[in-house]
């Protein structure tokens, strides 16, 4: 896809109503600090529309990017941050799941998992919801460029089994700093839009 046009259209927070919309929406979903902005950025081939941050957890509202005027990204608040009070976090839980059951145009759901790391206990329980609620999420393993090649199938099989993903379950790797894995991510996109 030709990005022509990609900028930030809506932020929705605790108490804010969601939008009407009538794009496909492509959802974003990851712990805090796995490179949701990064890989956002990435893919739309612009420096800073999603905002990066060396401190996790500043997303705390569900982000809606207008693509081409065509689509959604909807980057959702990272999960997992220790330093929001157990209330905030409920909150944050209860947008995002909010917004998984009552979007209409919901298409896609990634979920975003450094690849450096077995998937953590809030990443399995965020996988399984998605599952629980009908989608089949696509696993973007992040942070590629930091790991050798060679650990890249163990680490890609270590998230497929710890996840308890079948075979099915899409898993690409991805690396914001040399963009490999975008080209797979945009065919997915495209062929949930159709």
């Amino acid at each position: 896809m030709v990005i022509k046009t990609a900028e930030l259209e809506a932020l929705y927070g605790i108490t804010s109503k969601l939008p009407e919309s009538t794009l496909p929406e492509i959802a974003f979903a990851g712990k805090s600090n796995v490179g949701k902005s990064s890989l956002i950025n990435g893919l739309l081939n612009r420096k800073a529309l999603a905002r990066t941050s060396s401190a996790p957890g500043k997303t705390q509202t569900i982000n809606f990017y207008n693509i081409n005027k065509e689509l959604y990204f909807v980057d959702l608040p990272g999960y997992g941050y220790a330093k929001v009070s157990q209330e905030v976090r409920a909150k944050w839980g209860k947008m995002i799941e909010r917004y998984l059951q009552k979007s209409t145009q919901l298409r896609l759901i990634f979920l975003l998992i450094d690849i450096r790391h077995d998937p953590g206990a809030n990443d399995k329980q965020m996988y399984e919801w998605v599952v629980a609620n009908g989608f089949t999420p696509v696993i973007i393993a992040t942070k590629l460029d930091k790991i050798n090649r060679s650990q890249t199938l163990k680490n890609v099989k270590a998230i497929r089994t710890v996840l308890g993903a079948d075979k099915n379950t899409t898993i690409i790797p991805f690396s914001a700093v040399t963009k490999q894995g975008s080209e797979e991510i945009w065919k997915i996109i495209e062929e949930a839009i159709i």
